[in-house]
């Protein structure tokens, strides 16, 4: 017997399928909504899901009943930020609209991924749910930054107005298997780089940080964001607290592929944080989670994927 319906956004994608892969394995009847704008329905084909491909910018008349959302349509690629900025304010503004809307008539538990990106260049260390951030709204960021901070507020004016359910996960750096090639993040871009025996590309002088947490993880803190009790209204820091530079990362990423490529250092982009680290106390203490995956393991893991689709 199914525990119930649930909707993903962004289903598709890399989080949004290993999301289903748990949602499914655990029995619920999960539908995916995605417009495959970043998406792939590769990602799904060994799934039992329902999947309709709808752009969240429309209004969601799907026609079907759903007890939980996740919702996690947005490119997130620091690539697709100058190519799609205007795609990617519309879908963490109108489309969380939509969504909140047809959370509202299915009277749906609702969780949001937000980004560890609200946060801006941090002057706190490491990053609570407490810290408001230091964003530049105008920047070349600013469509991702103030687009997802623009969603908490819309999501948490939802809960205030309709006592909707509402939980937000604020979601640190994640890597692992389904990434795409082109996605423009750091860890896919430096591991394939090594795979092709190409110069690693390092931005800066790679001292600035990031944490990053293997995909499982990832799924199993949101997870419990969305079935555990007494959470709503809740706002909840999940990544990995174990900080490494990028330089080390590039590292680490080039002995676990035994490459003989070598680093080179590229001007940094403008406004790219210079330090980000998540205080996980909140989500040890109201969801008993922490990362168990090293990020040697889930490298690991996440090179062989790439290896065999080189």
């Amino acid at each position: 017997m199914s525990k119930g319906n649930v909707l993903v956004t962004g289903g598709a994608g890399f989080l949004g399928s290993w999301l289903c892969d748990f949602l499914v394995r655990e029995g619920f009847r999960v539908t995916c909504v995605d417009n495959l704008s970043s998406g792939d329905r590769k990602n799904l084909e060994h799934l039992d899901v329902e999947f309709i491909k709808h752009d969240a910018r429309k209004p969601f008349n799907l026609g079907i009943k759903v007890d939980y959302i996740f919702h996690l349509a947005s490119r997130a690629s620091p690539a697709d930020f100058q190519k799609y900025p205007v795609d990617i304010l519309l879908t963490n503004s109108l489309g969380t609209y939509n969504v909140l809307k047809f959370a509202e008539q299915n009277n749906a538990r609702f969780v949001l991924t937000s980004t560890s990106e609200v946060y801006g260049n941090p002057l706190q260390y490491p990053q609570n749910e407490d810290y408001w951030g230091n964003v530049n709204p105008i920047g070349p960021r600013s469509c991702y930054d103030e687009s997802k901070r623009f969603s908490e507020a819309l999501a948490m004016a939802f809960y205030r107005e309709s006592g909707l359910d509402i939980r937000v996960g604020r979601i640190f750096n994640t890597y692992g298997e389904r990434m795409r090639k082109d996605d423009g993040r750091v860890t896919p871009n430096l591991i394939n780089q090594a795979l092709r025996n190409e110069p690693i590309t390092v931005y800066g002088d790679g001292s600035q940080t990031r944490s990053f947490c293997y995909v499982s993880d990832m799924v199993d803190g949101l997870t419990r964001l969305m079935f555990l009790e007494s959470l709503r209204g809740e706002v909840i820091n999940l990544g990995s607290p174990n900080e490494i530079s990028i330089l080390e990362l590039a590292e680490l990423i080039k002995g676990l592929v035994n490459t003989n490529s070598e680093i080179i250092f590229k001007p940094l982009p403008p406004d790219d944080p210079t330090r980000r680290k998540p205080d996980i106390a909140k989500a040890k203490q109201k969801l008993d989670w922490e990362p168990v995956i090293s990020l040697e393991e889930g490298l690991a893991r996440t090179i062989g994927f790439f290896r065999a689709s080189q």
